[in-house]
């Protein structure tokens, strides 16, 4: 007779786009999963993402990309402009162009969008768990959650965000740095922009500038403006934003800036954090994922793309390991593979630099022509 060997079980702490996307990719690997998330509602928050080549590459191998293709819009091209006077200063041709040149299409997508789609491929999403402890041997992981329960589990990925509590269990406090930029995100329908063409477009001024693109499959205008700010001490995604007072922090900019702006049905308001690179990712059966190992400014629309590539590195990774093998080889074979990557993603971002039209270091077929599915993946 036959032994039967149980799957891998893993738990994936936080359910935001990068905790998802590890799940699916886990459970297409044969793992065993469950996602615990702090929340106890899964609310439609955030706003628009980009979805370049890397990362519409890395869900078409989860199967993803169909769903996610009928609720996004494809854009023409990406268009810097010169926020003061709108002149332009760079284009990069987009839809058929870069589809046929890198062999997966550049998306915009609604965060919430896409959240969902995961979530019909995550599986199991306990609400309202927050994990306040971890304890691990060479058999496993126990986590201990504020409500008196426990889980055991082979693995624990922790993908809780910036703030990430994981991390915190592992390696201690270690804030995250404010940039000095706080965001305003907004949403305009389209009937009040019918004039803004189907493309991504950068508006650069000294110290700060305004990005805008379609989402929703065309039937909203996503925009984000980050602008100077001493200090801050709200870390809330959905703080509310004054529209008056982004229209003052770009009176200089050019008025197709200041139209987009001003039509805002509603206004977010949040700051920006980033991190230098971490050394390690984890411990033991311990591993962090996202934005909870390397957290980045949004200046090259690839923090939801770092996520998705992780999961699918982490994915390969596992893929064939059982509970008796050396799955804590496996996380540090995957965290070995990513963190390079990730490292100079993360520099690129901070130098806001890319597709301005001057060298960053980064060129976009170094970005969006990395394939998570087929990278070597570390000794």
């Amino acid at each position: 007779m036959a032994i039967s060997v149980r799957p891998l079980r893993v738990a994936v702490i936080g359910a935001g786009i990068g905790g998802l996307a590890a799940a699916a990719a886990l459970r297409r690997a044969g793992a065993q999963v469950e996602v615990y998330e702090r929340t106890r509602a899964l609310a439609r928050v955030g706003a628009g993402l980009q979805l370049a080549p890397n990362a519409t590459r890395a869900l078409r191998g989860m199967g993803l990309l169909p769903r996610v293709r009928a609720i996004a819009s494809r854009p023409e091209s990406w268009c810097s402009f010169s926020g003061s006077d709108g002149s332009l200063t760079m284009r990069l041709p987009l839809g058929d162009d870069v589809e046929e040149r890198h062999g997966a299409p550049y998306l915009h997508v609604h965060r919430s969008d896409l959240h969902e789609v995961l979530l019909g491929a995550a599986g199991d999403v306990r609400l309202g768990r927050r994990a306040v402890g971890i304890d691990q041997d060479g058999d496993g992981v126990t986590i201990r959650f504020a409500d008196g329960t426990d889980v055991a589990a082979d693995l624990v990925i922790g993908a809780d965000g910036v703030h990430s509590t994981v991390r915190e269990m592992l390696f201690g406090a270690l804030p995250a740095c404010f940039s000095g930029l706080v965001a305003y995100r907004g949403i305009v329908p389209a009937g009040r922009v019918p004039d803004v063409p189907l493309i991504a477009a950068k508006w650069w001024g000294q110290d700060r500038h305004l990005v805008h693109y379609w989402v929703s499959g065309g039937r909203e205008l996503n925009f984000v403006a980050p602008v100077p700010e001493a200090a801050w001490t709200d870390e809330s995604w959905t703080a509310e934003g004054k529209v008056g007072d982004l229209l003052d922090a770009l009176s200089d900019f050019a008025d197709p800036v200041r139209r987009v702006a001003g039509h805002a049905a509603a206004l977010m308001r949040s700051a920006l954090y980033d991190r230098d690179p971490l050394p390690s990712w984890g411990e033991g059966r311990v591993a962090l994922l996202g934005d909870a190992c390397h957290p980045m400014l949004p200046f090259m629309a690839q923090g939801a793309g770092m996520a998705i590539e992780d999961a699918v590195v982490l994915a390969r990774c596992l893929d064939g390991v059982g509970p008796g093998d050396d799955a804590a080889g496996a996380l540090g074979r995957y965290a070995a593979t990513r963190i390079g990557r990730t490292s100079a993603i993360q520099g690129g971002s901070r130098a806001n630099d890319f597709l301005r039209g001057v060298s960053s270091g980064l060129s976009s077929d170094e970005v969006y022509g990395y394939d998570a599915w087929t990278v070597p993946l570390s000794a």
